[in-house]
């Protein structure tokens, strides 16, 4: 959901922006004072114009579709499998620790004493999802496994001498898998 506000919200001011250099150019190509020098100006500028929203649309398209944040954040259908999370110096403490592909998870994430990062990475070490685990507040993601193997969640907010060794693998197995 957030992923796709900021994408619409990325091409409207897109959009304004490239209205506002159409405007400028249409009313500049009005005044005629200065000749064929000027004319010459004139067609070089709608080049740099027309490949600067090209360039700015692109990277958009590119820096946005990256973002971790696909449907996680989808709340859950009422056939998710709750976890609660607790994050405490140095630990994270799950409410179920089986996973299996495919199914859908509903993570209630919050924290026993201070603000921890609550990163949760794939087989590959890559972030997948994220949320702040804060006390006396729940943050919920909603993600389910498209692969089996050893995830890893991580606290992505420094919360004090041990922050280093506050890592939990989890493991997710195939459907009907020991």
């Amino acid at each position: 959901m957030y992923q796709s506000i900021a994408w619409y919200a990325t091409l409207f001011f897109v959009f304004l922006i490239a209205l506002a250099f159409s405007f400028v150019y249409g009313e500049s190509r009005k005044l005629k004072e200065y000749g064929p020098i000027q004319e010459k100006g004139y067609k070089i500028r709608k080049f740099y114009l027309l490949g600067l929203i090209a360039i700015m649309g692109f990277a958009s398209a590119i820096s946005l579709s990256r973002l971790p944040y696909h449907d996680q954040h989808a709340q859950a259908n009422g056939t998710s499998k709750v976890v609660d999370v607790t994050g405490m110096q140095y630990a994270w403490e799950l409410s179920d620790e089986n996973f299996v592909v495919g199914e859908p998870v509903l993570f209630r994430v919050t924290s026993n004493d201070v603000t921890h990062g609550f990163g949760l990475y794939d087989t590959k070490m890559q972030l997948i999802s994220q949320t702040q685990a804060m006390p006396d507040y729940t943050n919920t993601i909603s993600i389910t496994f498209e692969k089996p193997g050893t995830y890893k969640i991580l606290c992505l907010e420094y919360c004090s001498t041990g922050h280093h060794v506050m890592i939990k693998d989890i493991i997710v197995k195939e459907k009907g898998g020991n």
